[in-house]
């Protein structure tokens, strides 16, 4: 009886049965016509009963999950649905989702014929990182009467670890390194001469350098020959990533904090490419990970494992141990890449004193964020008083956190005021003109 579920065709049917004997006290012919339909309507129950519980009658489920899920992407989940039984069935499937999504109403609807298996698909976007544990899948089985239900519960409870975007991090690695790549974001950057390490002679073709000819070798070989070079290698980028109150702040469901370890992954996996050393410092009132920039096969695996287990802190962020921790740790002129959120220019002239100090040992590239909940709000129509006055207040917002990047680069600090969105476009931009600028 734990598997018997009724229909809501059932309740049509004996509701209008009710109201068949309710009319039958004011009209007594009706009330013999409702005691043959409630003894037509209980035999086909009946009926329904015996097909639907019958031995022969099983269905089945295997539900087929990524190995680990990515952060803020959709990633799809497949429920493989067999039909073992020699009779048609409709089936309602209600996968048991992890609590984090908060999805209550999830339900799906499949026809499988006798001995038929059909594979139901959907996507998750998980907005948190964390293990998730995947219940049962309930399937509520039906024949074409339709009047009651049967329970079968199938797929195997599973936890799957919701980790940083992996789906991104390669999305954006073939953006960056296909040189036909035509799609808006990653723009080509014009290279600016050429860097100092030197691969090999060769013969002068047409559109070569002509500042790279080798004149000794020329002279030698009767011929122009020029100089190749190659981009310098193994270059440390470390990504530092603010983790104070100042990064919980949600868009589209998904906090700063949360961008930041989705783009410094992405990067990584960029800079490691690029034959550069990465490495990953976190921070707020205390230092968290910190990992020293190296190019091993098992880096990048550590940086995503450590960002996995990296979580928002309620206090305010220690720039001054910032600095002491990056003269000790980084060692070397390095870019550092800065992830962090400046709300005031108040906030920022506190910690400025700390990023000039930084940014004189090293290439400092400073990232916060614009908020473009304000800046939708801004664009909309307003016609009362009150509503006058948040809009400017709203505007003098966004001009100040214009401002702040001005005052930034005035201290010859690299400066990236981004939409949460387009962080690890701007980001790896970034990345590739001061690379392709010989400015690491």
């Amino acid at each position: 009886m734990r598997n018997l579920y009724l229909s809501n065709r059932f309740f049509y049917l004996f509701g209008a049965i009710a109201v068949l004997f309710a009319l039958g006290y004011v009209l007594p012919v009706l009330f013999p016509v409702g005691i043959a339909v409630f003894c037509c309507a209980t035999g086909v129950v009946a009926i329904d009963l015996v097909l639907l519980f019958g031995k022969k009658l099983s269905v089945t489920a295997v539900r087929q999950v990524p190995k680990l899920l990515s952060l803020s992407d959709e990633n799809k989940i497949e429920l493989h649905i067999a039909n073992h039984s020699p009779r048609p069935l409709r089936i309602t499937v209600v996968d048991e989702l992890p609590v984090q999504l908060q999805k209550r109403d999830f339900e799906m609807e499949i026809g499988l014929h006798g001995g038929e298996a059909k594979t139901l698909a959907y996507e998750l976007r998980p907005l948190t990182r964390g293990e998730y544990s995947f219940g049962v899948a309930n399937l509520f089985a039906e024949t074409k009467l339709g009047l009651v239900q049967r329970r079968f519960r199938a797929a195997e409870p599973m936890d799957v670890p919701v980790y940083p975007s992996v789906i991104q991090m390669k999305h954006y690695e073939l953006l960056a390194f296909n040189r036909l790549n035509t799609t808006d974001g990653l723009r080509k950057i014009r290279r600016i001469g050429h860097s100092y390490e030197f691969d090999q002679i060769k013969n002068y073709v047409t559109g070569d350098d002509y500042r790279s000819v080798n004149w000794k070798a020329t002279s030698r070989q009767s011929k122009l020959m020029v100089n190749v070079y190659e981009d310098e290698r193994s270059q440390q980028v470390y990504c530092l990533i603010d983790k104070s109150r100042s990064m919980k702040m949600p868009f589209n469901g998904l906090s700063l904090l949360d961008y930041a370890i989705n783009t410094s992954l992405a990067i990584s996996n960029i800079v490691l490419k690029k034959y550069d050393r990465a490495g990953l410092i976190t921070f707020s009132d205390k230092i968290g990970a910190t990992l020293k920039a190296d190019r091993k096969p098992n880096q990048l695996n550590k940086i995503l494992h450590a960002l996995y287990n990296e979580k928002e802190r309620p206090l305010e962020a220690n720039y001054e141990l910032l600095y002491h921790i990056a003269r000790k740790l980084i060692n070397g002129r390095s870019l550092i890449l800065l992830y962090t959120n400046f709300e005031s220019m108040y906030a920022l002239e506190r910690v400025l004193p700390h990023l000039r100090r930084i940014n004189k040992f090293h290439l400092l590239v400073v990232i916060f964020f614009e908020n473009t909940e304000i800046q939708e709000f801004v664009k909309e129509e307003v016609t009362t008083m009150e509503g006058i006055y948040t809009q400017t207040m709203a505007q003098h917002y966004l001009a100040e956190k214009s401002a702040m990047a001005h005052v930034l680069r005035q201290h010859g600090i690299q400066t990236i005021l981004t939409r949460p969105e387009d962080l690890s476009m701007n980001t790896i931009n970034k990345y590739l003109e001061l690379k392709s600028r010989n400015m690491i």
